[in-house]
């Protein structure tokens, strides 16, 4: 059984229902929003309106939703930041580093020096995650990272504007 992280109140449901400024699209099945961290400036996740956990709850429409909606951000995110790559996970249960027991796939717009290597720092020392500190990731900078990725409600309201005004039609 997949252990899941406990959050009460779901924030990405909080999110959802009283945030709705951080929503950059939405469908009938799918919010996209912009995600608290800023890891790489744009960063978002695309959630399902309905509360559930895991990939493995989601229904045939729900996945086929993710992915469009995934990709029409993506596309907005290239036309916003013109990044190098975009980077796309999703985490199922504490040990692959979800935090928030609701659905979400990240869509990450990556930049030149970035210092994510090939996924987020923050899963290589996730205390629930089941990795050995230093194993997938030197953690030396983290605290430097988290520092800098947290960024006001105003610079993240200006950010999904922004992501918004370059979604396709």
């Amino acid at each position: 059984m997949i252990e899941l992280p406990v959050r009460d109140p779901c924030d990405l449901c909080v999110a959802a229902r009283e945030e709705r400024w951080k929503v950059v699209d939405e469908s009938e099945h799918t919010l996209t929003v912009i995600n608290p961290w800023q890891f790489e400036i744009g960063q978002c996740c695309v959630i399902t309106r309905r509360h559930v956990a895991t990939l493995l709850d989601l229904s045939d429409p729900e996945c086929a939703a993710i992915l469009t909606s995934a990709r029409r951000v993506a596309e907005a995110l290239v036309r916003t930041y013109r990044p190098l790559g975009i980077l796309t996970f999703q985490n199922n249960g504490v040990y692959s580093g979800q935090e928030t027991p609701h659905f979400h796939f990240h869509v990450v717009p990556r930049q030149p020096g970035s210092d994510w290597g090939i996924g987020p720092p923050q899963l290589a020392t996730f205390d629930a995650a089941g990795r050995m500190r230093g194993t997938a990731h030197d953690p030396a900078g983290d605290a430097q990272r988290r520092a800098r990725v947290q960024v006001s409600a105003a610079q993240l309201a200006e950010t999904a504007d922004l992501i918004r005004s370059n979604l396709p039609r």
